[in-house]
């Protein structure tokens, strides 16, 4: 089966005033548009029953759209629905593959199922396990295999089509940081090979690490989306985490628009306004005898932005 020729210059993913009403009257998508464009890694933020999951099916073809436009690579899904689909990679959040089969004949299998050639499946699955760090679990029973191997066999899978366009729902979803980290390195090895990427997560830290650009999309619409950097800049309080010499007070000394608040005997949490001279800050807390040694950044800003654009979009929504 032949991948279609993407259009020359097209986005990746295309979205036009997106809806979909289900049989019970929920309105899980109420005119959603989006573009992302061939190459990047994006991210679709959202809290839980926000329309992620209602966005992902309809543009991987599991779920009919009630109205609207989609397009991959300039492919019209609505009415070339197979041609799409063959540049789709799908990583769902549920492990959905044979627990007795092995992981060489899973993704062999897989391949021959979009019409890849046994030999040449063959050979896409020794490169797609290496990858993954599963070659040397080929095979055995893919039962066997912990929750993080499972989870890169999964994306292992999907790229057996060689899609243009990989969707992760999900995907480090029960597995711990260092597995975590592990497949952030795969994925970006991936989209350096021209694979564009849509990631949802609940893991902020991830989208941040990961993503260039991303969409927040809150009761069925898209509250903001743009570039990772552009969005967060929006964000008017910077916060950081200062590492202090000896023990801290039993008070700490009052500073006018600033939040500090220790976490430990020896660490202060900081937050304030981004426009304020941090210098200030540091010459209070020595005129109180509190001697900073080292500072880092907090890495919740995106964490930040997607609770305020949220509660911004309820707050909007019952005026």
């Amino acid at each position: 089966m032949s991948t279609p020729s993407p259009a020359a210059n097209a986005p990746a993913l295309a979205i036009r005033d997106l809806r979909k009403t289900y049989d019970n009257r929920v309105e899980a998508l109420k005119g959603v548009s989006l573009e992302v464009r061939p190459g990047d890694f994006f991210a679709l933020l959202g809290p839980n029953g926000a329309g992620k999951s209602t966005l992902i099916g309809i543009v991987s073809s599991l779920v009919n759209a009630t109205s609207g436009e989609v397009r991959v690579f300039g492919i019209d899904l609505m009415r070339e629905r197979s041609a799409a689909m063959r540049l789709v990679g799908l990583v769902p959040q549920e492990i959905n593959f044979n627990m007795f089969e092995k992981p060489l004949d899973i993704l062999v299998n897989y391949a021959g199922f979009y019409g890849v050639p046994r030999r040449e499946a063959l050979q896409r699955a020794e490169v797609e396990l290496k990858r993954a760090q599963l070659w040397e679990k080929a095979n055995v029973m893919s039962r066997t295999l912990s929750g993080g191997m499972k989870r890169r066999l999964m994306i292992a899978r999907a790229m057996m089509t060689q899609p243009k366009l990989l969707i992760l729902d999900e995907p480090t979803a029960g597995v711990d940081i260092e597995i975590r980290r592990g497949m952030w390195k795969t994925l970006r090895e991936i989209n350096a090979g021209g694979t564009t990427i849509i990631l949802t997560t609940h893991y902020l830290e991830e989208a941040e690490s990961l993503c260039r650009h991303l969409a927040i999309i809150d009761r069925g619409q898209i509250v903001d989306q743009g570039p990772m950097k552009a969005l967060l800049a929006k964000l008017d309080v910077e916060g950081f985490l200062l590492d202090v010499d000896g023990v801290l007070p039993a008070s700490l000394p009052p500073i006018e628009g600033v939040s500090l608040t220790a976490t430990d005997d020896h660490t202060l949490d900081l937050e304030m306004p981004r426009a304020m001279d941090l210098n200030r800050v540091f010459a209070a807390l020595d005129a109180a005898g509190i001697r900073i040694r080292s500072m880092r950044t907090k890495s919740n800003r995106l964490e930040e932005l997607f609770v305020r654009m949220t509660t911004q979009n309820g707050a909007e929504a019952a005026a």
